[in-house]
């Protein structure tokens, strides 16, 4: 449950007590009958008013308010939402639950309602009532909802407690049950016993294009992105997914829960995941999913031929053949879009320098390095083909073995991981399986921090770091022990001592090309779209053949590199030709904060007035923060006010709220007392989600007005002519190691990346579905774990051209050009 809800229910329980003590709920000796049984449920079947006490007369739910005289009144209801029951102190409970009107004469959209229940009526109501269940209330009395603004349900709480409050509760036969309930031998004429059969249960499953506003609802879908839990500015943890369905449409959910256990198991990209009782919100005009009262999850494998077997922290949770069917259409129907996985784990024996990459292992043994770092020791039986970092410790302050044999220690890497990681690290044990996301491999010279005294500094030698933050769903989870992935990972380690094969062997094996690869069996996914009229030819033919000439090869997809996108986008300088890694939002986030330590006093030039903005507040409800703001004066006269803003003092994450309600956002910060541009290994430009760099060799930056006379448009060609910035272009780079029957060959995927693609880079720089749509395509040309078999034959126009390797020799390079990436329709076979 989270903050809000529990603060709202001790205000109830102030509230509550508050009114006994004047007397709005003193005991009446005439119903001291009552005291045996607060709750009565009536004969299965039965509505509540049929055997209702004749004094009580009902009210409409939406006719409820505080000045309303709750004497011998009653609300009836369906119990839409039930919550949990909460101790506040010794024998003393709380339980708030929703009830809902179905029969009114009265058109309100106030038509469901809070009831709050304390004592031992609420702990009654928990033992009894269900959700579903239709229940007639009385002796209550009516509160302010302080969760109205939230809920967007009724404006007041109802109350109940002490001897006066009762609840009658009806429900339904079960449909083939020949079983009469057992009558009650007590002499009342309201109540007969309570039959403690199951309840049948139908749930209702809303598909995601149809969700509404302020709506509760149970959903269904597949995980496209996701966040492991990670700790919230509260007392509770917080994860993030984005899930879909059928509809194709893609919803984002938030969960609040206490402990990380009660919060989805997901593990990877594709999972099934099952939600009951989440509220749809709208937010920055999309809908958002939230957990509510009642929250319930289970998630489910979503590798097709894997067991349905449920993932839950739950003890109990409704489970039949019916979801057992959703499971397996979204399983079929997520495999059909190459949902399944977007990114698999890496081993550590296929991890390459500079590389982010997601590890399944098991931990055998840790150490606390300093407060903000902790060294985990993995293994997953694949020895990395690099030498890594070696981190010292002391046995003493070692969780686990402190030494291992030769061989095994071969194996062994040292994960480093930062910051908010580290509290989560506390809490692994050696023995645990564990997957842990957005690792880096950072090659050279490395040292590790709190131990200067006693680690030498290792140079040529692989670390592995965790860094700190969500960024690209960067954390940790437990995987359980039937996990596929762990019993996958089980077996390899088992079978470590087993293998006979050195790493030269297997080396050898994987290296020899195949003699022949049936050509017949696969489908043609892309498609030439040049002119040429030239005949295809074998790759062993395009080797032989001289730089400058175009070919047509049929080929598969052997291997790419990067295997993440965000190594394969690049910056590319068309004055100098240099080409640059996109910078990570670490790097950027550092620049930002050491502009803000230094943003002094400054004189701004003539052509700037300058002001202050509230920065809008995230999710987490950060209080406010005015930065300084200066405007063009020649935009201000043309009533262009958000056209161009400089700004002075801001974080990164600021910047990018910002960046939402102008059109160009330029930060600057103070030097020698004038306006000056940020590091150029920094954005100089935020136009909404992009973010535009500058060539550092090739610009001469400073801050001056932007003349638009002609330009009906202030974009970034425009702003970077005025600021001396030389612009960067966002490029995809690639290398695909391509095969035929007769061998492979190395090529680039650049100049023609967004051709083939159907996406710009500058577009998946920012947008999720344009990263998807390439990952998709890598992993439909070259699928992952699959076979030479299931790989689809490419038609390709290669250019061949001279250029120069590592050490400034000449030799042949070769690059895909005219070539557009199709989705296969049919089997197609090898032409003749």
């Amino acid at each position: 449950m989270s903050k809000r809800t529990r603060r709202s229910l001790y205000a109830c329980v102030q509230r509550c007590q508050f009114e006994t003590q004047r007397g709005k709920t003193k005991p009446d000796p005439s119903n001291s009958h009552l005291n045996a049984m607060p709750v009565y449920v009536l004969s299965e079947g039965a509505a509540p008013g049929t055997r209702m006490p004749a004094h009580l007369t009902r009210i409409s739910i939406p006719l409820i308010t505080t000045r309303m005289d709750c004497v011998n009144k009653s609300v009836k209801g369906k119990v839409i939402c039930k919550g949990p029951l909460m101790s506040l102190a010794a024998d003393d409970f709380t339980l708030k639950s929703v009830i809902q009107e179905e029969e009114s004469d009265v058109l309100s959209q106030n038509m469901s309602i809070n009831i709050v229940l304390f004592g031992a009526l609420a702990e009654e109501f928990n033992q009894t009532v269900s959700q579903g269940d239709v229940l007639v209330a009385s002796g209550f009395t009516v509160a302010e909802s302080s969760t109205f603004q939230d809920d967007k349900m009724h404006p007041c709480n109802l109350l109940l407690s002490g001897h006066n409050a009762c609840l009658y509760v009806s429900r339904l036969l079960p449909p083939s049950d020949p079983i009469s309930p057992v009558a009650n031998k007590r002499s009342t004429i309201l109540s007969t016993e309570v039959p403690r059969r199951p309840k049948v249960l139908k749930y209702t499953y809303v598909r995601l294009d149809d969700l509404k506003p302020k709506t509760v609802v149970n959903v269904y879908g597949v995980v496209v992105f996701f966040k492991p839990p990670f700790k919230s500015r509260g007392p509770d943890f917080c994860s993030s997914l984005k899930i879909t369905d059928q509809s194709n449409q893609k919803i984002g959910c938030t969960i609040f829960c206490d402990k990380i256990d009660d919060h989805p198991q997901v593990f990877q990209v594709g999972d099934i995941i099952r939600m009951h009782r989440v509220k749809a919100q709208l937010f920055n005009n999309s809908i958002t999913l939230l957990n509510t009262h009642g929250f319930s999850v289970v998630t489910f494998d979503g590798a097709v031929a894997s067991a349905v077997e449920p993932r839950t922290s739950s003890r109990s949770f409704h489970f039949d053949q019916e979801d057992r069917r959703i499971v397996g259409e979204l399983r079929s129907w997520a495999a059909s879009q190459t949902l399944i996985p977007l990114v698999p784990a890496i081993p550590l024996a296929g991890v390459q320098p500079n590389s982010y990459f997601d590890l399944t292992c098991q931990l055998i043994a840790k150490a606390s390095i300093d407060t903000t770092c902790t060294l985990l020791r993995v293994w997953d039986g694949t020895k990395c083909p690099r030498a890594l970092l070696k981190v010292i410790v002391e046995p003493n302050v070692t969780e686990g073995p402190s030494s291992f044999s030769k061989e095994k220690e071969n194996l062994i890497a040292n994960v480093l991981v930062y910051d908010n990681h580290v509290e989560f690290a506390r809490e692994l044990k050696p023995g645990d399986f564990l997957r842990i996301y957005n690792l880096r491999a950072i090659p050279g010279s490395s040292k590790v921090p709190g131990l200067t005294s006693s680690q030498s500094v290792e140079v040529d030698h692989l670390a592995f770091h965790l860094h700190g933050g969500t960024a690209y769903g960067r954390g940790i989870r437990v995987l359980p022990e039937n996990s596929p992935d762990v019993q996958e990972l089980k077996r390899s380690l088992e079978m470590f001592a087993e293998d006979a094969l050195s790493d030269s062997e297997l080396l050898e094996v994987w290296s020899t090309p195949p003699e022949y690869l049936d050509e017949d069996t696969a489908d043609t996914s892309t498609e030439r779209s040049c002119d040429h009229d030239i005949r295809p030819v074998k790759l062993s033919e395009v080797k032989r053949c001289d730089p400058g000439q175009i070919h047509h090869v049929r080929v598969q997809l052997r291997s790419y590199k990067p295997r993440r996108l965000h190594q394969a986008l690049k910056l590319y300088c068309s004055k100098c030709l240099s080409l640059l890694d996109v910078p990570d939002d670490e790097l950027v986030a550092g620049l930002f904060s050491e502009a803000c330590r230094d943003s002094g006093s400054c004189a701004p030039p003539p052509w700037l007035f300058s002001g202050r903005v509230n920065v809008p507040r995230d999710s987490s409800g950060s209080p406010n923060r005015a930065l300084s703001i200066h405007l063009s004066t020649q935009l201000m006269s043309e009533g262009k006010t958000k056209e161009l803003v400089f700004l002075m003092g801001s974080t990164l994450e600021e910047t990018r709220r910002l960046a939402a309600g102008y059109q160009n956002v330029v930060p600057v910060r103070s030097s020698d007392s004038h306006l000056a541009l940020l590091d150029l290994s920094a954005p100089f430009l935020f136009r909404g989600r992009k973010r535009y760099y500058g060539c550092k060799q090739c610009s001469e930056a400073a801050v001056r007005e932007p003349r638009a006379d002609g330009a009906e448009v202030i974009d970034e060609k425009v702003i970077a002519e005025a600021l001396g910035v030389q612009l960067l272009q966002f490029i995809l780079l690639m290398k695909l190691e391509l095969q035929d029957a007769t061998g492979t060959l190395d090529v680039f995927l650049w100049r023609d990346a967004e051709l083939f693609f159907g996406v710009s880079a500058e577009d998946a720089a920012v947008d999720q579905e344009a990263q998807r749509r390439i990952q998709q395509t890598m992993d439909a040309l070259c699928p992952p774990g699959g076979s030479a078999g299931k790989r689809p034959w490419l038609n390709v126009c290669l250019t061949a051209y001279l250029g120069e390797d590592d050490e400034g020799l000449n030799q042949t390079c070769y690059q895909i050009c005219h070539t557009t990436a199709t989705r296969a329709s049919s089997t197609q076979s090898e032409p003749a």
